[in-house]
């Protein structure tokens, strides 16, 4: 249970509401689909779907997915995100499978008990050796017990989004994140073949994903999967016009009944968004998104979205028409969010650009990789629930939502919408680079010390006991922690100046952390862990400031000496304690 993402499945609550195909859509690709998996005599095993992102895999895998359990075929599913840290990388994938596949037969699920049992750190093991043990030996159990009829045991095995598949960070590794995920999605594709495909088992495998390295690789000539595979290529032979035009007509017809008007829009507008969409649905999804939202009046949103489509005729790149339905939406979003006057001097993508960074993870310096949009808000010294209002002209994009744990946490209705905030050079001027979200931070870090409301000349003993609400004290002890990496990394490349560090140093900021960090190191807190990182990384900070500010980092590097002499000595108290407990 420790090693399954119950996120990846099909009908898993966090991934409520899931795109999926209306029934008159798609109806040739999910037929040729359907009629590959239920047909024993392919020659194949093996199908892989591969499309353009927005070209509606997902949607597809999805349908697939609910029309397999309804016929009970449904061995497991497994749905990949990138933007879900429990479920985009391999090492949940065949442990997930295998819990599903048990759900099935009580011999199975007997089988793979007993295997963990015998191996308890086989989740530590290659893919292909998990899949042995997990699935194939198990199965294999099963089958000489001659308990069923392996043609009746639910035999379709689906895995979407193999391209989001990042890899888990391993600093160790000396590879790029790039090649790390490639890395992966390669092992996953061998340990398919050779497990499933090579030992012969009945089932039937569906991978989809965008035609990335891994598996654009196996499936060309002289690729490992290209002659055991049944390709399917979401092209032109598919075209999805006919579909996109059922579903906007459909959803269009059900606001006309909301709003009493049937003649709110045209056929001639909806063949305007089928062209602009280019074959990629996530385009007329997040149209049929943004117009539909609460409180705006449809008829003038779908007139404010025909002036951002290409004019009949003209030649678009790929992805220009959706990314100028980001581009525009993002600028509305923007123009009303700082015309508001207590947002004044606020920068609306700056901020958005940091609560999108919760979700594709912070992965540089100490700061914890998905804080939460609550913790952020807190973080960058802004108003309660200010996440709330930050986004809410963006629900056509995004929405918070709360996760197993309770905590509200930001989600992205689809990843091109980050493939696009992530590029330059689709973003164009609205790209905000990661540098800049560091920078700000810092200096709201800074401002969070000198700004913080305690009495510093009368602490109390205790973190717990100070007089702030949970949420400032949790902000503030991660101010703490992560503000010497954040100056040593920001000051070498120049984004954070002289002027913020001698403010900051003469307001009595090293003062006041001086004055919290007993109560985070003698209370048993992270900060203990990490405390030889935190004085290398300011040490390493005041050799950099010496040379341009040598009085600011002469100050500093005295608190540092300080600091460091008393965590040695807390220390040395903890080690004496320990042996004398331990004493006869």
């Amino acid at each position: 249970m420790k090693n399954i993402a119950p996120n990846a499945l099909h009908d898993s609550k966090a991934r409520f509401d899931p795109p999926k195909c209306d029934e008159d859509t798609r109806v040739e690709v999910t037929g040729e689909i359907m009629e590959w998996i239920q047909d024993f005599n392919a020659p194949q095993r093996l199908l892989c779907m591969t499309g353009a992102a927005g070209s509606g895999k997902s949607a597809l895998q999805q349908t697939i997915a609910e029309r397999c359990s309804k016929s009970d075929i449904l061995s497991a599913a497994f749905f990949l995100s990138s933007l879900d840290p429990t479920r985009n990388h391999t090492s949940f994938i065949v442990p997930t499978i295998a819990y599903q596949i048990g759900l099935k037969h009580d011999l199975f699920r007997a089988s793979v008990a007993a295997a963990v049992t015998h191996d308890p750190y086989v989740f530590s093991r290659s893919l292909q050796s998990q899949m042995d043990v997990l699935i194939v030996r198990p199965f294999e159990s099963v089958r000489r017990s001659q308990q069923i009829d392996a043609s009746t045991f639910p035999y379709a095995i689906l895995i979407d989004g193999l391209d989001e598949c990042s890899g888990e960070p391993d600093p160790t590794s000396g590879l790029d994140d790039t090649r790390r995920a490639e890395d992966q999605q390669e092992e996953l594709l061998a340990a398919i073949k050779i497990c499933i495909l090579d030992n012969d088992l009945p089932f039937r495998v569906f991978i989809a994903s965008r035609p990335e390295w891994a598996i654009h690789t196996a499936l060309e000539p002289g690729g490992l999967l290209r002659e055991v595979a049944y390709h399917i290529q979401l092209s032109h032979k598919y075209d999805a016009s006919g579909d996109m035009r059922r579903y906007l007509a459909r959803r269009f017809e059900d606001i006309g009944l909301r709003i009493g008007n049937s003649k709110w829009f045209s056929e001639g507008d909806i063949s305007t968004l089928v062209r602009a969409a280019s074959g990629q649905f996530v385009y007329v999804a997040t149209v049929y998104k943004y117009i539909s939202e609460r409180r705006a009046s449809p008829a003038e949103r779908l007139k404010i979205i025909l002036t951002w489509t290409p004019r009949e005729g003209q030649v678009t790149r790929p992805f220009e028409a959706l990314d100028r339905l980001y581009t525009n939406i993002l600028l509305v979003a923007k123009n009303a969010y700082e015309a508001v006057d207590s947002h004044h001097g606020r920068d609306f993508l700056l901020l958005f650009r940091a609560y999108h960074m919760c979700v594709t993870g912070f992965n540089a310096f100490t700061i914890m990789t998905h804080p939460t949009p609550v913790l952020l808000s807190a973080l960058l010294f802004l108003e309660a629930k200010a996440e709330e209002t930050l986004i809410s002209d963006l629900r056509s994009l995004v929405t918070l939502k709360r996760d197993g744990h309770g905590e509200l946490r930001l989600h992205l209705y689809h990843k091109s919408f980050s493939d696009f905030f992530d590029e330059q050079s689709r973003a164009r001027d609205l790209f905000v680079p990661r540098t800049r979200v560091y920078t700000h931070l810092a200096k709201c870090f800074m401002q969070h010390i000198v700004e913080c409301p305690l009495n510093f000349d009368s602490l109390p003993a205790e973190w717990e006991e100070l007089s702030l609400s949970e949420l400032h004290k949790r902000s503030l002890e991660e101010v703490v922690n992560d503000l010497p990496s954040f100056l040593k990394g920001l000051y070498a490349i120049n984004t954070i100046g002289d002027d913020e560090v001698i403010l900051f140093t003469r307001n009595r900021g090293w003062q006041k952390i001086s004055s919290l960090l007993p109560l985070l190191y003698r209370g048993g807190r992270y900060f203990c862990s990490s405390s030889a990182d935190w004085i290398v990384d300011l040490r390493d900070f005041t050799d950099l400031l010496k040379a341009r500010e040598p009085w600011a980092a002469l100050v500093i590097r005295v608190f540092a000496e300080k600091w460091k002499n008393d965590f040695e000595q807390y220390n040395d108290e903890c080690r004496s304690q320990i042996a004398y407990l331990e004493l006869p």
